[in-house]
């Protein structure tokens, strides 16, 4: 599984907030290799002295449990079970109407997974790891099944979609750890050397909430996603007025707002609240980089 040239994936297309209904667009999650960023993460890009001792085991679990959890989607497809929909829909609708405007499907369907993935984990050996691996499934599941259901969407129809996608992760949580299991170990050592290896370079690591972010080569479209999607402003990190050909920026000033990047890709996951009607289904083949 691990030595896979390349994995296949089916991904929803990342949709446009109407803030953002212009002819820039943003790459996705996938442009900060798919870990699960939330809008109040704390980001830094670290770039000095003490940029190594970060790259630590535990700071690139959440790395390499978004990558695994594509890898091991494919033979963890159990159902979600009727009466968990169902009890979760009764419980989100109550919340939903109080404030229907603000109610948004992913974060409600990840605060309701991430819980269950305390209880789940509680006496796992490793917990950290585990929770690590489950955490990563409920982001995977709760933003593929959110992606196309847009802020204005009635509750029912977030809260179909943010229950359907707590309950397929709840559903697969066993599969997925243990799945994930086999080459965590190969993956935690190869992220994080490729985590020191880019401490070395000009633009540094990035970090968000402690855990580092594998962007690969596309650090400047994942800046684009976590500023103009997330609304996250990343310390250690000045934007510029710039302009972009392809996923290039060229900087023309010191300080200023980020460019856009390439058109959106697509993504197993769509992180933040993003509003719009979904653009379609797409396959995407992901290429594991090679790490020095």
């Amino acid at each position: 599984m691990r030595g896979s040239i390349a994995k296949l994936f089916v991904g929803a297309l990342v949709a446009l907030s109407p803030v953002l209904a212009s002819n820039n667009a943003f790459a996705g999650i996938d442009a900060c290799g798919n870990i699960d960023v939330s809008a109040q993460a704390n980001c830094e890009l670290v770039v000095e002295g003490g940029c190594e001792a970060r790259c630590t085991p535990v700071s690139v679990q959440a790395a390499c449990s978004a990558e695994l959890y594509v890898e091991c989607n494919g033979q963890c497809n159990a159902s979600a079970s009727v009466q968990c929909s169902a009890s979760c829909e009764a419980d989100c609708s109550a919340k939903c109407t109080v404030d229907p405007g603000s109610f948004e499907c992913s974060a409600a369907c990840e605060g309701r997974c991430d819980g269950r993935c305390d209880a789940h984990c509680a006496a796992d050996a490793n917990s950290a790891e585990c929770r690590a691996k489950c955490k990563a499934t409920c982001g995977g599941e709760c933003d593929a099944s959110c992606s196309g259901t847009p802020p204005e969407a009635s509750c029912e129809a977030k809260c179909q979609a943010s229950c359907s996608g707590s309950c397929e992760a709840e559903a697969n949580f066993d599969c997925q750890v243990s799945c994930q299991s086999e080459g965590f170990a190969e993956c935690t050592a190869d992220v994080q050397g490729g985590c020191e290896a880019q401490c070395k370079q000009p633009d540094g690591a990035l970090f968000c909430d402690g855990n580092y972010v594998d962007t690969g080569d596309r650090l400047k479209e994942c800046m684009n996603y976590l500023e103009g999607v997330l609304k996250i402003d990343v310390e250690g990190y000045a934007s510029a007025d710039a302009s972009c050909r392809s996923n290039t920026c060229e900087a023309e000033a010191e300080a200023g707002v980020s460019c856009s990047a390439a058109p959106a890709r697509t993504s197993p996951w769509n992180l933040g609240a993003l509003g719009g009607a979904a653009l379609g289904i797409g396959l995407l083949a992901a290429r594991r980089r090679r790490r020095g």
